[in-house]
């Protein structure tokens, strides 16, 4: 039987009485899972506080040429990004071909589908223009279906020289994992095109660090000039801060690190064992798990001897990662064993293949929900919230900042010039964006720091506060 007070909620919306933001914020708070919010809104419909002129309740394809302008409110080219750019909508100059690449299948299929519709989104916002061009968006995949959806560095490889060798592109949007990125940007470095991710946080990609790979990140670059940014904080942020709340909020003292073994697990793992115990704590074991193992009934049973108060899985949610949490939660229960994990592993797709072994569990991300969001990120969340029909994923709010900084550029700078691209988003200051003000240091880092904390609670993840180094 459903809770009259859910009920009572849809009927304001449909007097007008709250927006669909409240409404979705008061249903959380009762207990109601997002899909049915998202459910409840569609039977609904837009109310007429809600009505965006020009807007399109569902996005538009991926790769459609031009689309209706969106505008409503902050929710502008005029409003977001750097202040005082002019936006260009003639298209009489040509064409620009808009390349994203992440994987989009299987376990990935939400977290890619959702990401290209933040792109889509922004080039919808746009107008379809921008600059003087005609802008085409196309959303690439690199991922491998048969390998549940997982990233393949030789596929990234291929994706990037397709998009460096189109004349009528001048910046890449990729990747989403961390070790596809040290397959492309290489690439792109070479050719002098831009390349900005929404997603990858291993400290080697950019910046010097004592557990990085020798010669990282410069052997990364080698024209010796930097071409890749990132508007996610990076992993020494996440681990670290993920380690004080271990510390320090929750009190455990031992702790238990795995990792997958790749780029960003492994980096991630290092952060959050170096953090720890400088903290004080005692790292009891710190090892790899097969992603394809068929169970992980031994490695429960050695974790358990080891009697950790946490453990700490740095993975991402294609190598089995649900499967290891279900069989760990078997052996560690939830009231004696805490057990955290990273962005890598906040999406749906994870909680819905562990069940009710994922209740409990902690996962962090490098900045906030996109239904946390306020202000103009508030009406992203709600538009994008319209076009998808359900929550999206957590990632779709930085592929639409992304985007952002790609048009913007464009406009700025007017030409099909991707040296002049480059160096207009690379010296992006005072970025305003869905998720605050920020701007791209010299390793093309965000100056944005915030990580947040959330929960899994009755199969939803749960936003609970903002935590730190310190």
């Amino acid at each position: 039987m459903r809770d009259p007070r859910f009920d009572a909620l849809v009927d304001q919306v449909k007097s007008g009485a709250i927006d669909r933001r409240t409404f979705v914020v008061r249903a959380a708070a009762l207990g109601v899972s997002g899909l049915a919010a998202g459910a409840a809104l569609r039977s609904i419909g837009a109310s007429a506080q809600d009505a965006t002129p020009g807007a399109s309740p569902v996005a538009s394809p991926v790769g459609s040429p031009v689309a209706s302008p969106v505008a409503s409110g902050g929710l502008s080219p005029e409003n977001l990004g750097v202040a005082g750019v002019a936006h260009n909508t003639d298209t009489s100059a040509g064409t620009i071909n808009l390349y994203s690449s992440w994987p989009m299948t299987a376990a990935s299929a939400q977290l890619g589908g959702d990401s290209a519709a933040g792109v889509q989104f922004a080039v919808d916002l746009w107008g379809g223009a921008a600059g003087g061009f005609a802008i085409n968006y196309q959303a690439l995949d690199d991922g491998i279906a048969a390998n549940n959806g997982s990233w393949d560095a030789a596929t990234e490889a291929s994706n990037a020289t397709m998009v460096v060798n189109d004349p009528d592109a001048v910046a890449y949007i990729a990747t989403f994992n961390s070790g596809a990125a040290e397959a492309s940007i290489p690439i792109t470095n070479e050719a002098g095109m831009a390349q900005i991710s929404p997603s990858n946080t291993a400290v080697q990609l950019t910046k010097e660090n004592e557990a990085n790979p020798p010669g990282y990140p410069d052997v990364l670059y080698p024209t010796g000039t930097r071409n890749y940014m990132r508007v996610v904080p990076a992993d020494d942020l996440q681990g670290g801060a993920s380690a004080n709340f271990a510390f320090n909020s929750l009190g455990a003292q031992t702790a238990y690190v795995l990792h997958d073994n790749q780029t960003y697990g492994l980096g991630l793992a290092n952060v959050f064992q170096s953090t720890f115990t400088a903290l004080g704590g005692e790292v009891v074991g710190f090892e790899a798990f097969q992603p394809d193992a068929p169970e992980y009934q031994a490695l429960a049973n050695g974790i358990a001897n080891a009697g950790p108060a946490l453990v700490y899985i740095s993975a991402i949610v294609n190598l089995n990662a649900s499967k290891l949490l279900q069989d760990l939660r078997e052996l560690l229960p939830v009231e004696d064993v805490a057990i955290i994990g990273p962005d890598g592993l906040i999406n749906q797709a994870f909680i819905d293949g562990a069940g009710d072994a994922s209740e409990g569990m902690y996962l962090t991300f490098g900045g906030l929900p996109a239904n946390e969001l306020e202000g103009v990120g508030a009406e992203w969340y709600n538009a994008i919230l319209e076009r998808l029909g359900h929550e999206p994923d957590a990632y779709a709010v930085y592929a639409f900042e992304c985007a952002v900084v790609v048009l913007q550029a464009i406009d700025q700078v007017g030409a099909k010039d991707r040296a002049a691209i480059l160096e207009t988003m690379f010296n992006t200051s005072e970025f305003r964006g869905l998720i605050g003000t920020w701007s791209f240091t010299e390793t093309g880092d965000t100056t944005a720091e915030t990580i947040s904390l959330n929960v899994v609670q009755d199969g939803q993840i749960t936003f609970q506060e903002v935590i730190g180094l310190a």
